[in-house]
């Protein structure tokens, strides 16, 4: 009788422990924090951040027990135009001399079936936290070709300028996050 309540007990601590950690593959270039912004009401200026890093908790059963966090290094963004670039650093929008990292926290996940979810968490940006939404997709898991175990998911969110204290304020800014981890 003791082997088998064993048995169970270790069954049920298997089945309970389905979440995997994975840190976001930065280094293989799998990963992406773009944006955009209207100019002018006339076309849109894109650009990204170039360094960050971050790791999630993901279980395919209960994806609502996922978390996710992701630190952006602003003095990496880059919209294809060294001077914008300098003026988006300023004081006028990031502010890096004094805020040079903004960060995502999640605070909670709601499955909406076939993949799809909303992620909800603290946005840090210029010195400010407010609590934004993610639109977000699971695009795919599975091994990779080097033995080890990848998860994918894309996601937008919208955050308006002037909740983060910039000076200047164009107004809404879009967000796409491209996130593809390495199971650890």
């Amino acid at each position: 009788m003791t082997k088998i309540m064993t048995l169970i007990s270790t069954l049920l601590i298997t089945l309970s422990v389905n979440a995997a950690d994975y840190a976001i593959d930065t280094k293989g270039a799998h990963a992406s924090i773009n944006f955009k912004v209207q100019h002018l009401g006339f076309s849109w200026l894109t650009g990204r951040f170039n360094n960050f890093e971050g790791s999630f908790s993901y279980d395919e059963e209960k994806p609502e027990a996922s978390k996710i966090q992701v630190n952006i290094d602003t003095t990496s963004i880059d919209s294809n135009h060294a001077e914008r670039d300098k003026h988006l650093r300023s004081d006028d929008f990031l502010n890096v001399d004094k805020h040079p990292k903004a960060t995502f926290v999640s605070t909670g996940f709601k499955a909406l079936g076939n993949g799809k979810m909303k992620v909800m968490g603290d946005f840090t940006l210029n010195g400010v936290t407010k609590t934004i939404t993610i639109d977000a997709e699971k695009v795919g898991g599975g091994k990779d070709p080097w033995g080890g175990y990848r998860v994918g998911f894309s996601g937008d969110a919208k955050i308006n300028m002037g909740d983060f204290n910039f000076k200047k304020n164009y107004g809404d800014v879009w967000l796409e996050l491209h996130v593809e981890g390495i199971k650890k």
